[in-house]
């Protein structure tokens, strides 16, 4: 429980003055003998350091005094065992408090039978150091909640620490998943606008305009995530069939096909879907020549199965690998579906590209 100190502290100085001094004057003003006065001081003075050696302490000053009592050769108190004991109650292990409470009962019958004091010499003398034991336990039962509360915080320190890095790890894929999807089809539509017709263009600039407005309303998004306490709706599974049509007006061919019924999802289920489609349509705008995608949600009792696929020729290293759009792309994906407790594959197929998950509609249910 205890630190041991390199040097002694001013109280334990002062602790040792007064067992000293309460133990070595009164055989002075006696005139006691002169080893009387020596095991006097060997069973007070070591008391100083108590604290750096409590049990090496104990062995000094206790056999001084058993021999005092036993000689009954000078009418002093046990002071220095007193606070030895207090001292190993307070700041020992459990097997150090157990040898001394066994070492002291004997110090404490011998030095009682051997000069045959009276009964009430035995009550005092158990009372003593009962009560010095009892201080020390208290006082180690103290540290130990102290020591108990100081873990606790640590702990929620770290899970602190743990969320704010989860919350910062979710606003940038918020970000990136929004912002790259609707930036990268302003660049499409802005690359090939010079491309097409007049009524067209001008189509595909007032798509781009939209864009730049949908970029605008992900970024306050994620900037509100930032400044409130509680982060703004999410966009979830009723969101997708529009970005599915956005993709069509961004050039593909996309449909977007629904099996079976709704169900209660999560809201973190919810999320996740949602941004795995726009990812992937992401993906497919900007790293594949593609003509088609398909999007689909199959529906049962407790999962949700999301399924992409375009016809593709040009695989780029970025699906392959997995990194995506700036490198977070399909990284970001499985960082959402394994959230969920889901699984995720990407991978590529003889027709083009292939992204599924399966989340499970419950909060962490695998």
């Amino acid at each position: 429980m205890g630190v041991p100190l390199e040097h002694p502290s001013p109280l334990d100085v002062l602790i040792a003055a007064v067992v000293t001094a309460s133990t070595v004057v009164p055989a002075l003003v006696i005139g006691a003998a002169w080893w009387v006065v020596g095991l006097s001081v060997l069973a007070s003075a070591p008391v100083l350091w108590r604290r750096r050696a409590p049990v090496g302490v104990l062995c000094v000053v206790g056999p001084a005094i058993t021999v005092l009592g036993c000689v009954n050769a000078l009418p002093v108190l046990p002071f220095g065992t007193v606070v030895c004991v207090y001292t190993i109650a307070a700041y020992c292990s459990a097997r150090q408090r157990r040898m001394t409470f066994a070492l002291v009962a004997i110090g404490i019958l011998v030095s009682l039978l051997v000069p045959r004091e009276t009964a009430d010499s035995y009550a005092y003398a158990a009372m003593s150091f009962m009560t010095a034991w009892a201080l020390g336990s208290g006082v180690r039962a103290k540290q130990a909640q102290i020591d108990a509360l100081a873990e606790r915080t640590r702990r929620l320190d770290d899970e602190r620490d743990a969320a704010v890095v989860r919350e910062r790890l979710r606003i940038a894929r918020d970000m990136h998943d929004g912002l790259a999807h609707t930036v990268g089809a302003m660049i499409v539509r802005a690359e090939t606008g010079p491309l097409l017709e007049r009524a067209d263009a001008d189509a595909a600039f007032a798509a781009i305009a939209d864009g730049g407005r949908d970029a605008l309303r992900e970024l306050r998004h994620s900037i509100g995530a930032l400044r409130e306490d509680d982060p703004p709706h999410q966009p979830g599974v009723a969101a997708i069939a529009d970005l599915v049509a956005l993709a069509e007006h961004g050039g593909l061919i996309a449909h977007f096909t629904e099996y079976g019924p709704r169900a209660a999802i999560s809201p973190q289920a919810d999320a996740a879907a949602y941004r795995i489609v726009q990812e992937a349509l992401t993906n497919t705008g900007k790293h594949a020549k593609a003509t088609r995608v398909d999007v689909a949600l199959s529906w049962s009792s407790d999962r949700l199965g999301v399924r992409i696929a375009d016809d593709g020729t040009a695989v780029e290293g970025a699906r392959v690998a997995g990194t995506g759009t700036a490198g977070f792309g399909l990284v970001g994906m499985r960082e959402r579906v394994h959230a969920c407790g889901g699984l995720l594959r990407a991978e590529p197929t003889r027709s083009g590209f292939v992204v599924s998950a399966d989340l499970p509609l419950a909060q962490g249910n695998r």
